[in-house]
């Protein structure tokens, strides 16, 4: 199965939809650099931004790397090449596969019980639950760009509905992983080892207290330069912990 999902085909499929993406990239880029030098911006600092822009973003995608690479050895390596180089994101990619490998009755998100059927599930999942936002973009976006330009701008504002509600869906899938390892621990159903129930409970701790010396110092210390390296650094925290536990 693995050997299918690793095929020439799936490679040319995926490949050629990143690369319609990244002219698409390199189109704008064009165009914004025509634009600001229309519009009287010096060139060096057009440069400037594009390599800051381009330095900035080498470290995050660490992460996404680590992403893919997590979840190849599952799902091959094209398919989460494809939805972590497009509108993916890591922590709804790996949520949601493994949300649907649980779905289709394989249990974990393992190739040892991947099956085409399976496959074709999980892949349609992680691209329809995360496509309503380009599509909504299309129908609400300039009514929404207007209100930022608006009045309401003007308004000090606090955190919307939005932030809020993002806030607590992370709070509620933390509090579930965390959760079913604590539950496990106290009701006596599962057998308690160290490996199964201690270090993602400690991996989290670390990776929790790693995002908190990030955002401490971007906040209290002016490094806003630090928020865009804090997912991945955490990640690469929590899982050299993990590997140190383990």
């Amino acid at each position: 199965m693995l050997q299918k999902l690793n095929s020439p085909f799936m490679y040319a499929v995926c490949g050629l939809i990143i690369l319609f993406v990244a002219v698409v990239c390199v189109i704008f880029l064009v165009r914004s650099y025509r634009a600001g030098k229309a519009m009287g911006m010096d060139p060096r600092v057009l440069k400037r931004a594009i390599t800051s822009s381009a330095t900035f973003s080498a470290l995050p995608a660490v992460g996404i790397l680590l992403g893919v690479i997590a979840l190849s050895g599952s799902l091959g390596t094209p398919w989460p090449w494809l939805r972590l180089s497009v509108i993916g994101a890591l922590h709804y990619e790996t949520q949601v596969a493994e949300a649907a490998s649980e779905a289709v009755g394989i249990g974990s998100l393992s190739i040892s019980h991947m099956t085409p059927r399976a496959f074709t599930t999980i892949a349609l999942l992680m691209s329809i639950c995360i496509m309503w936002g380009m599509i909504l973009s299309i129908f609400f976006n300039k009514r929404y760009t207007d209100r930022l330009g608006g009045k309401n701008a003007a308004k000090k504002s606090g955190a919307g509905f939005g932030d809020s509600a993002m806030t607590a869906m992370f709070i509620g899938l933390v509090s579930a992983y965390i959760g079913s390892y604590i539950g496990e621990i106290i009701s006596g159903k599962g057998t308690f080892t160290f490996r199964g129930n201690a270090v993602p409970l400690l991996v989290a701790a670390v990776s929790a207290a790693s995002m908190g010396i990030f955002t401490y110092f971007s906040e209290k210390k002016n490094a806003r330069w630090l928020e865009n390296f804090s997912v991945a650094g955490s990640m690469l925290i929590g899982m050299a912990a993990a590997v140190f536990l383990g």
